[in-house]
């Protein structure tokens, strides 16, 4: 097994430049969801070469899938993102995500090529789009893209390291007001005033929000609110994002927000129309079992995991790898890259494609790569997994 893993970790070395360059490349043209054309077309070029079977376009136009070995188990997923965020970029660090999963590809692959004949299961690289809203894991899941996986694992950077965090189940609806157009200074008395519904919505959130559970997430903006001061607006526009951390919990926060948006179309007179995304984010279940592996092979080759967060475990957001986890055994491990700037943030966008951020990347790359070996070489680790995967999804219902 050691052995193995020094194979693993040796072949991920010798390409650090290529895997750099990869990821600069990513970095240099943003692209958002669905839109990915050029990563796609940089990612799979470079896994053709590195001796991968690869289906472009897979399910999706800018989705992939690479694989490598004979179909037998355990059958290991491991994940690349890519997409980036309006106006600023990778702030979020998609090509270093992308860069971790390659780097995990080209280590586990080697590592199977140096047992011969001796076959030890299957690696496939997916290539999932559009995270950033997107819900691309989502579409890739109902086409089956997840079937016949034992397990899915990816890393994504941050301003600190934990092997397992808090990802919230997250819906976003678009709440629409309608009104009645009048000339606000002559004939206020004929109007019906979308945009007083949307502020008195927006308020009787923000006072929900004191007897909200500390862990539970409400946040919105004003996306339409009139043309002219001198027009009673007829039309008023709301996007929220609704988030907790169960999809349980998530219907409870649901149904109090719901109240909201409809009392304040009933005192202003106005009709309501409401729009769910159809793709709703689901909690992160991390896997103990691999958990446990990720953080032994992550300190092996000198990570260390932050201890401040620790004792709070706070909220990271939300992201459809928490679909994923409730599919399957899953891990999504949060990695520093050398930065104290935040996520969603420029200078974030600066630190995911600065070289400082490599070697944080690379060392994530080996603990994924060393991670999947052990589940491939201990195959008793797919029953545990899965064992206490249908003991985690028994206890979200």
């Amino acid at each position: 097994m050691d052995g193995l893993k020094t194979v693993a970790c040796g072949a991920i070395d010798s390409l650090k430049d290529e895997l750099n360059d990869l990821s600069q490349e990513i970095w240099k043209n943003p692209e958002l969801n669905f839109n990915e054309h050029h990563a796609h077309s940089v990612l799979t070029q470079f896994l053709e070469k590195q001796g991968f079977k690869v289906e472009k376009g897979y399910v999706l136009p800018t989705a992939f899938r690479a694989t490598f070995g004979k179909g037998a188990g355990p059958r290991v997923a491991v994940l690349c993102e890519y997409d980036a965020l309006p106006e600023i970029g990778h702030a979020c660090g998609h090509n270093l995500i992308a860069e971790v999963g390659v780097a995990a590809g080209i280590g586990i692959k080697a590592a199977m090529e140096k047992c011969g004949e001796r076959d030890i299961g299957t690696l496939t690289l997916l290539g999932t789009p559009a995270e950033e809203g997107g819900g691309a894991k989502i579409d890739l899941i109902k086409h089956g893209a997840f079937d016949n996986l034992d397990t899915a694992m990816m890393s994504h950077p941050a301003n600190f390291t934990m092997p397992a965090n808090t990802f919230l189940a997250n819906s976003c609806v678009t709440v629409t007001y309608k009104g009645k157009a009048a000339h606000a200074a002559a004939f206020p008395w004929e109007g019906v005033n979308a945009l007083d519904a949307a502020v008195m919505a927006y308020q009787s959130i923000s006072c929900l929000r004191q007897q909200m559970k500390p862990t539970w997430r409400i946040h919105g903006i004003f996306t339409k609110a009139g043309v002219k001061p001198n027009i009673i607006p007829e039309v008023a526009e709301l996007l929220y994002y609704i988030r907790a951390p169960t999809d349980k919990e998530l219907r409870e926060l649901t149904e109090k927000a719901m109240v909201c948006f409809e009392g304040a179309a009933k005192m202003t007179g106005c009709t309501m129309e409401v729009e769910w995304d159809p793709k709703p984010y689901s909690n992160l279940i991390s896997n103990h079992t691999l958990v446990s592996l990720y953080e032994k092979n992550a300190e092996s080759v000198g990570v260390e995991f932050s201890k401040d967060y620790n004792s709070t475990n706070a909220p990271c957001g939300s992201t459809d790898m928490g679909n994923v986890s409730h599919v399957l055994p899953s891990i999504h491990p949060m990695f520093d890259i050398g930065t104290e700037a935040v996520n969603h943030s420029h200078g974030f966008t600066a630190a995911s494609g600065s070289p400082k951020a490599q070697p944080y990347t690379l060392n994530q790359g080996k603990a994924l790569a060393m991670t999947a070996l052990d589940v491939m070489c201990q195959q008793h680790l797919v029953a545990k997994m899965k064992a206490e995967f249908q003991e985690d999804i028994r206890k979200e219902q």
